[in-house]
Parts: structure tokens; sequence; C-alpha cells
């Protein structure tokens, strides 16, 4: 295999990259000056040099802990259980929620073992912590809410509040082109 199609076939199992967004990065690469490559391949390999995950949240960070589970004004009797990095850096935009978070890592389903899930991790932070409430903020898909339903019967004996993010209608959306789940979920979900 040449080196251009080596290094589709790499970038090709970057999520939601398919193979032709691979091939338009490496016809990018093959473009840019030696010092703007290089200057990548810097960055890549100071990634991979000075990132740690945090071992109470599992966040990316570059220090011994990261920086949420450090910040001794957060409300520590909150914890939000989400599936990603990704999830912790959108709710952390909302400058709304002031708890702890934990990435589980994954999503269960019908079809693949919880194996890959850090169910065991999650049970221990929550025994070592005085949590009041337990938030799910998982995204809104049937392999999340297999998740979310194994959750809370994992955490069934913590006595805790779990609660789950309200679904419904996006701000600035008009009913007349939500589908049914949708609009079930807002009239279910409603304050």
């Amino acid at each position: 295999m040449n080196s251009i199609q080596n290094l589709i076939k790499i970038f090709s199992k970057f999520p939601a990259v398919g193979p032709r967004a691979a091939a338009r990065f490496v016809y990018y690469l093959i473009k840019i000056s030696p010092a703007e490559f290089n200057e990548l391949a810097g960055a890549l390999n100071s990634l991979r040099k000075n990132v740690k995950i945090c071992p109470d949240c599992f966040n990316p960070t570059e220090q011994t802990v990261c920086a949420i589970c450090s910040d001794k004004t957060r409300d520590a009797s909150l914890l939000c259980v989400i599936e990603k990095e990704a999830d912790l850096e959108s709710i952390e935009k909302t400058k709304k929620y002031k708890g702890f978070y934990f990435i589980l890592g994954g999503l269960a389903s019908l079809k693949k073992n919880k194996s890959g899930l850090r169910l065991k991790e999650l049970k221990n932070k929550i025994a070592s912590g005085n949590f009041k409430e337990i938030i799910v903020a998982l995204n809104p898909t049937p392999e999340a809410e297999t998740t979310s339903l194994l959750l809370e019967r994992e955490l069934k004996e913590f006595n805790l509040k779990i609660t789950r993010l309200g679904r419904g209608l996006p701000l600035g959306g008009e009913m007349e082109y939500a589908d049914e789940e949708t609009l079930s979920s807002s009239l279910e979900s409603r304050k």
C-alpha cells in the first residue's frame, strides 16, 4: 500500500470521517509547507506525550487531575454522567452546570455487552463521594436509552436521586416540523 492510500485508510478510522474526507485531508497535507507539516507533527507528538486521562472523571488533561475535578468551588453534590469528552465540553459551554462529571466511555446496546463501559469506576466514584444527584446526560438515541436504564439499575443500591436531561423541541424549532417522538417527549417533559 502506498503512503497516500495508507494515510487515507488511517484518517478514515476517525469518527465521522469517511474515505472522501480522509482523502481531502491527505491531499491538503501534501500541499502544505514543510514548516506547517512539522508543526502538525509536533502537535501530534505533544498530544501523545503530554495528555493523560484524569483518574477521577476520565477527561483528557495535561495535569495529574483535570481542572474540573481539582476545582474546589464546584458543587460536590452533583455528578453528571456523559458518554464522551465532547459532551463535557458542550455542557461546560452552557455555563449552567457547576457539578462534577464522569465520562462513561461509550454506550450499551442490546447487541453488544456492557464491558466497555466504566461501570465499576463509576460505582467507585459514587461510593467515595457525597453526591445527592446523578444526572444521566446522554444523547436521545436507542443505545443511550438502553444505557440510561442500565445505569439506573446498576446505581439503585446508592439510593440517590437519578435524573435525566429534559427532552423536547429545540429552541427555535417549529412544532409542525417535529416528529411524533420529539413532540411526545416535549409533552411528557413539560415543566
